[in-house]
């Protein structure tokens, strides 16, 4: 075979997902139609928990190096802002980072990962069969074991996969565009006009606009410099001596959810996956986040350990997050549009305010904020609060913290008591598993629990508390981790 594993696209969720593939010792292959990298950038920002996953691999540091961190966050254009400092996390904030730097430091990653990218490679087909994939690149199939379709809203992957893709075509666009050249002193204006106003730190600056009189226009509608102007003239009463523009862009708010995130072995992730308005600047990080749910279980099927069932938990848990963020990018840009127009501008107006004061109320805006940095997301239905949820970085005896620990992309099994790890029976589960230990007290959230076994994605998979058998700690680990080297003992997967 060609490879183990083929991502189709090298994007950020297509380079997080081929990171996370070859640190599992997967060999793994990229292929991108494009023939160099983005220059571009439509998204900005890396939210908490996008922080959080790169620091579980060691990466947060170089990002930081690269980035801005900004302590609030907004829904909807509400003045009240969200706040990303009031969450549980040791990263409560939104990092400002073009897109362009984000896929050239990941790029960098896996490169140093031995992964190979083939660019100028654009794919026309996808097959599969019992024993693999088959993908056409030009003349060239190439065989690998899975495929994964990171290649974009018109992923070619998702429709030769067969899999449908509803949602709703787009009603409302926007202006985008990055300038050379603007008037510094005017651009205290464009928040009080509802234009975003930032500058990219490399001498240009990125305006986001929705002109009531422009926002039909379709997306494919190229843009011009003079219909900039005019429209940020119309909507902030002045155009803020834009000039020299290197991007123009127009986007829309077309909603899409994959029925499946699995094809048998066609997997999709990131905007292949789902689409949306750029509401609070979801959707780059939707796709790092189903990056780092799939990575590890995918590799598990690759080396044959994967417990039944453990593959197709990615879309169990990750097709309800897609769900959840283009319903929530929905409501911001109803809220908009309703603004916008002239017939629903009182009551709009009215409905803004009531929930900007509904933000101002801490309970709601945590929820709000939980929600759109990704912080709680939990994974199953356990009666158990933290299964399923993110673990806390806690400092631990033998590495700095629980992410520390999670830099190989293996499972953490933690100790909370004098007892010590169960280390004669992890050695079963040597390459899958590593220990660790720490204190009950080390966060309000372990109070009672024992042990705890956490996924490499950083989610809690099990715990323990004084009260249960230990023997419940070996049904976890194969449950989870696959069969022990020394084991045929059969488990099935609990909730």
């Amino acid at each position: 075979m060609d490879a183990e594993v083929i991502v189709v696209g090298a994007g950020p969720t297509g380079l997080m997902l081929a990171g996370e593939l070859a640190l599992a010792g997967v060999r793994v292959r990229i292929v991108e139609r494009r023939d160099s990298p983005q220059r571009h950038s439509r998204a900005l920002t890396l939210h908490p928990r996008s922080v959080e996953v790169l620091d579980q691999r060691g990466l947060a540091g170089t990002f930081l190096s690269q980035g801005k961190p900004v302590p609030g966050w907004h829904f909807a254009g509400l003045p009240t802002r969200l706040n990303f400092a009031a969450l549980d996390g040791r990263h409560g904030y939104t990092l400002f980072l073009a897109q362009a730097q984000t896929e050239r430091l990941l790029t960098e990653w896996v490169r140093g990962l031995g992964v190979p990218i083939s660019r100028g490679a654009a794919v026309t087909g996808v097959s599969q069969d019992a024993d693999g994939v088959a993908v056409t690149v030009g003349d060239t199939v190439l065989r690998a074991m899975y495929a994964v379709g990171c290649d974009g809203g018109r992923s070619v992957v998702r429709e030769a996969a067969g899999i449908e893709f509803p949602g709703t075509d787009e009603t409302l666009t926007g202006l985008l565009g990055d300038f050379a050249v603007v008037d510094a002193s005017t651009l205290g204006r464009a928040e009080s006009g509802g234009v975003l106003a930032v500058p990219l730190g490399d001498g240009t600056t990125r305006f986001v606009a929705v002109d009531p009189q422009r926002m039909r226009e379709p997306s494919s509608t190229p843009v011009t410099l003079d219909e900039f102007r005019a429209s940020l003239l119309r909507v902030c009463g002045t155009d803020f001596g834009v000039a020299e523009p290197r991007w123009l862009s127009r986007f829309g708010n077309a909603t899409r959810l994959a029925a499946r995130y699995r094809a048998g072995r066609v997997l999709l992730a990131g905007d292949a996956a789902h689409i949306h308005f750029p509401a609070a600047g979801q959707g780059l990080n939707t796709g790092l986040q189903d990056a780092a749910n799939l990575g590890w279980k995918l590799a598990a099927a690759v080396h044959g350990w994967a417990p039944d069932g453990l593959l197709d938990t990615y879309h169990d848990e990750r097709h309800p997050v897609g769900a959840a963020v283009t319903a929530n990018t929905e409501v911001q840009t109803l809220l908009l549009e309703l603004t916008l127009v002239g017939q629903y501008e009182r009551p709009a107006t009215a409905l803004r305010t009531l929930l900007d004061d509904l933000l101002g109320i801490d309970v709601v805006n945590r929820r709000i904020a939980g929600a759109v940095s990704a912080l709680d997301t939990r994974y199953g239905t356990s009666a158990e609060p933290l299964i399923g949820a993110r673990m806390p970085d806690v400092a631990l005896t033998s590495h700095a913290s629980v992410y520390e620990l999670l830099r190989g992309g293996s499972f953490a099994l933690l100790t909370l008591t004098n007892a010590g790890p169960a280390t004669g029976e992890v050695a079963n589960w040597a390459g899958r598993v590593v220990l660790g230990a720490t204190s009950a007290g080390s966060h309000p959230a372990l109070a009672g629990v024992t042990e705890i076994l956490v996924r490499p994605d950083g989610h809690v998979a099990w715990l323990s508390r004084d009260d249960q058998p230990a023997s419940e700690r070996t049904n976890a680990l194969t449950v989870w981790a696959g069969e022990p080297a020394s084991s045929t003992v059969k488990t099935t997967r609990g909730g």
